[in-house]
């Protein structure tokens, strides 16, 4: 266990392997079997994290001989520094911040946020790229990500989300994902002048993988309710429906939670492909592009009783009742709430 975290149910879980069931569509604790909210609090541990971390320390047999951070943050600061000194000490403090939660502690405690925040914004491609990825690491903690974007770390991966490099791009969204994970740093973000549009437009142009990356940011960022309205504001519906189109199954995860607010759901009626991508994902879609795809039909029958008679046309009936049996608890949950709005309409 790395990064231990609290479920409501007062279980503590690893942070990958929860957020693995999650993924997965369960919404009960593993132990308990207790249901869960929606969209569910993991709160770090920092008691265990701190024993795990002095017995990481205290059961090395044989210490590593690292470079001292200090020395490699000064290289970083220092007007005189060469280029090459200078992706030469981001390479070392990204691999060793990679794995040592401890390190990365130290290294936000001694200055290295705001040395590496001026190399994200170097007219350097390379240099961008090793700062954004060593800002990315140092933003795996939950402690770090308020620090980040108190020191202005938003604006910095925002102004790379339109830089020329397409690497720079997709680690600048992997970070907004990242610092997007605590409730506060979503609000802010999507504030943010520009944020949810730089990503909208990456979604839109970048290569597939920065496609991926910025659609995961904005899912992120949109559950929290009140970007919802704003990625609508930013173009997001259709370019999502084209993406979710094209099988990238994380843009119909995102419609999905656009689907709950009101011009989300106004927006996405506008285009006539929208439902036939949505069943079409209900047929042939993993478990948890199911899920979202009946979340938003779920949201958009609701609202329209006209929709209602388009969907039953296309056997959207059947397939709910078919994915009653569904092994993803949420999938059978959305199904059965979809099939009683089609009853009631």
């Amino acid at each position: 266990m790395a990064d231990p975290v609290i479920l409501s149910s007062g279980h503590t879980f690893d942070r990958s392997s929860i957020q693995r069931w999650l993924d997965a569509g369960h919404r009960t604790c593993p132990i308990t079997k207790l249901p869960l909210s929606e969209f569910p609090l993991l709160i770090p541990n920092h008691a265990l994290r701190s024993l795990i971390s002095n017995y990481t320390l205290v059961s090395v047999t044989k210490p590593e001989s690292h470079p001292d951070p200090q020395t490699l943050i000064a290289t970083l600061t220092s007007p005189s520094s060469q280029l090459e000194s200078k992706l030469n000490s981001l390479d070392q403090l990204t691999r060793l911040s990679k794995r040592d939660s401890v390190l990365r502690r130290r290294l936000t405690e001694s200055g290295a946020v705001s040395a590496v925040l001026s190399c994200v914004d170097s007219g350097e491609s390379v240099l961008r790229e090793k700062s954004l990825n060593l800002l990315l690491n140092l933003s795996l903690d939950d402690d770090n990500k308020v620090g980040l974007v108190a020191e202005g770390a938003i604006g910095r991966v925002v102004t790379a989300l339109r830089g020329d490099s397409p690497e720079c791009r997709a680690v600048a969204a992997t970070a907004l994902t990242s610092l997007a994970v605590l409730e506060v740093n979503k609000a802010t973000i999507g504030a943010y002048p520009n944020a949810i549009r730089a990503l909208v437009s990456l979604l839109r142009v970048g290569n597939a993988r920065e496609a991926k990356e910025a659609a995961t940011a904005i899912f992120a960022i949109c559950s929290f309710p009140g970007n919802r309205r704003r990625a609508v504001e930013c173009g997001a519906v259709p370019v999502l429906i084209g993406s979710a189109g094209s099988g990238h199954e994380r843009a119909v995860e995102v419609l999905g939670l656009l689907s709950k607010c009101k011009e989300g759901r106004e927006e996405m009626v506008k285009f006539s492909d929208c439902v036939p991508i949505l069943v079409h994902v209900l047929r042939n879609g993993s478990s948890r592009g199911v899920q979202y795809a009946l979340l938003a039909l779920n949201s958009l029958c609701s609202w329209s009783r006209d929709l209602c008679l388009g969907i039953l046309e296309l056997g959207v009936f059947e397939l709910c009742v078919k994915l009653l049996e569904d092994d993803n608890e949420k999938v059978r949950r959305n199904a059965s709430s979809l099939i009683q709005v089609l009853q009631a309409k």
